[in-house]
């Protein structure tokens, strides 16, 4: 969903964002904020590696003077190259090789794996030079320093040369099919059921949250991160952390394009760098106090974090498939998911294919994708492409918006025996469950939204939804008694001005009613850390 304008460093295959995704990050209006946050050293975790720091600081005071801004050495104009990339169809089998990994090493700074990834270790010094003696400088580039500079840099003290300007052809794939392998296995379609329309009246408003404090916990992933997800799973650069319990005492945290080794921060990695979709972890940690540890990962191989749900990875077909929300029924593990069809250039849009539903019988293992649990984005205006999914009472809730950042929210309910049949959704209209409306359903709230997450609150019976509001540049809470509303007017979690290029806010199921946990992405750092939202009790009276 983790989604914004993700670009590779290289921009090959197209590939943006992710996650989410969603899923980067999109160019919003940042409320004033008086100053950034004093500067900090990086964090490091507890075996002295450095992670990331995703809050907005001031520059280091001992650090030496930005050099003068100049201008770049070249300018590349992208220029669209259109190219036909036949694509086999169907869609390869999902391999599902799975292993059941040893247990982490007792030591948490002993590395499972120091055969397939390690540490780096400094440079050696060279047979020429002694130990801690500067090395010779570099020898001037040969094609910029030549004499040939007729005079811009050959000791006549002008500081400026003109960039050189170059064409940059960039392949736009035109994907067409053609006779490809067996594929999986047609699956029986559903019986058509259309419950008829009852009413849906809404609820009283509830008492707005109020939010006392928020602050950040901890690094979940990535490099210096307490979980140490790089060395254990050759998990370095990914986002989102949407989170569900998967039974008693276990949750499942599964995250968005993930980039393995070869990966280095500033955005999503290149697509040699070990390019998954998505990959699911598990926690049984009850203390969020300080973190949130990872007992293992889904794998494939030893210390490597296995692909969930495939994707044909190229672009104007299936560039990626997005997680966006999990939940568990009756021993089934479910997942809603979008198939993205292409990134956009412009900050926080995408298209999508379709919005669908996977799910696994092996407590997240292995998952399949349903055929027909899809919601397609005819002309891009489907209204449920990135959906959030909360089973409760009789039913399964879905929360909606279409792709990108600048949709609306709507809602839809299925009986909790009929997730995968499309045609038995009732959708919320003026009052209403209607069936077969998807695309008339009655906005829940005013405004735009993007990456919702959706819990019951144990202690209140109150329904919280958290969400990325685009136009306030924050991550937002609003509740209500019902799921259809009337939703409280939103508060702010956390605002991209502290957490620039900020996204998600996936709540962690074991929150309360005065401790909220979740998940936030950082686009510049791509990975994903853990919140704390203190919230005042529901009578209003301070929080202790």
């Amino acid at each position: 969903m983790k989604y914004a304008a993700r670009r590779d460093r290289t921009n090959r295959c197209g590939l943006v964002l992710l996650g989410v995704v969603l899923v980067g990050y999109v160019a919003v209006p940042v409320p004033a904020r008086s100053a950034p946050h004093p500067w900090a050293p990086p964090p490091v975790n507890a075996c002295g590696e450095t992670g990331f720091d995703p809050l907005a600081r001031e520059p280091d005071p001992a650090a030496p003077p930005a050099p003068p801004v100049q201008l770049p050495p070249r300018i590349d104009i992208p220029i669209p190259v259109p190219q036909l990339q036949p694509v086999p169809v169907p869609d390869p089998p999902l391999d599902n090789t799975r292993i059941t990994p040893d247990p982490l090493p007792a030591d948490p700074c002993r590395n499972p794996c120091p055969d397939i990834r390690d540490t780096p270790k400094p440079p050696e010094p060279g047979p020429e030079s002694e130990p801690g003696e500067p090395a010779p400088p570099a020898a001037p580039d040969s094609g910029s320093a030549s004499g040939s500079g007729s005079g811009s840099g050959s000791g006549s003290g002008v500081p400026w040369r003109l960039p050189e300007i170059r064409i940059n052809p960039e392949i736009e794939p035109i994907p067409y099919p053609v006779p490809g392998g067996a594929g999986d296995p047609p699956q029986p379609a559903p019986p058509q059921v259309v419950h008829p329309a009852e009413p849906g009246p809404v609820a009283p408003p509830v008492a707005p949250p109020r939010v006392e404090s928020a602050r950040l916990v901890e690094q979940i992933t990535g490099p210096g991160s307490g979980n140490r997800t790089d060395m254990r799973w050759q998990v370095d650069g990914t986002d989102l952390g949407l989170m569900w319990e998967t039974k008693p005492g276990e949750v499942a945290v599964v995250f968005g394009d993930t980039f393995g080794k070869g990966w280095s921060a500033g955005g999503v990695g290149d697509p040699d760098d070990d390019w998954r979709s998505n990959v699911l972890g598990y926690s049984t940690d009850r203390d969020l106090s300080d973190g949130l540890s990872l007992d293992t990962m889904v794998q494939d191989s030893r210390c490597h974090a296995a692909e969930l749900l495939g994707s044909r990875k190229i672009k104007n077909w299936e560039t990626t498939t997005i997680p966006t929300s999990g939940f568990a029924l009756d021993g089934r593990q479910y997942l809603s998911f979008m198939s993205v069809n292409r990134w956009s250039r412009i900050p926080g849009m995408w298209w999508t294919n379709y919005g669908g539903i996977a799910y696994s019988d092996d407590n997240g293992s292995t998952w399949v994708k349903d055929q027909h649990a899809r919601w397609e984005n005819l002309f891009g205006l489907g209204r449920f492409q990135v959906a959030a999914m909360v089973p409760h009472g009789d039913y399964v809730y879905m929360f909606g918006t279409p792709n990108g950042r600048v949709g609306v929210i709507g809602l839809a309910r299925v009986p909790k025996g009929e997730v995968l049949n499309k045609s038995a959704y009732q959708y919320w209209v003026n009052g209403t469950w209607a069936p077969a409306a998807e695309n008339q359903a009655t906005p829940l709230v005013a405004g735009i939204a993007s990456e919702l997450s959706v819990r019951v609150d144990p202690g209140t019976g109150q329904w919280q939804m958290s969400y990325l509001d685009p136009a306030r540049g924050a991550i937002v809470l609003r509740t209500a008694a019902d799921p259809q509303g009337t939703w409280t007017e939103s508060v702010q979690l956390v605002s991209t001005a502290d957490y620039p290029k900020s996204y998600g806010g996936f709540l962690h199921p074991w929150s309360t009613s005065r401790d909220l946990y979740f998940t936030l992405s950082a686009w510049d750092t791509y990975n994903v850390y853990l919140l704390h939202a203190q919230l005042a009790p529901p009578d209003g009276s301070p929080a202790s």
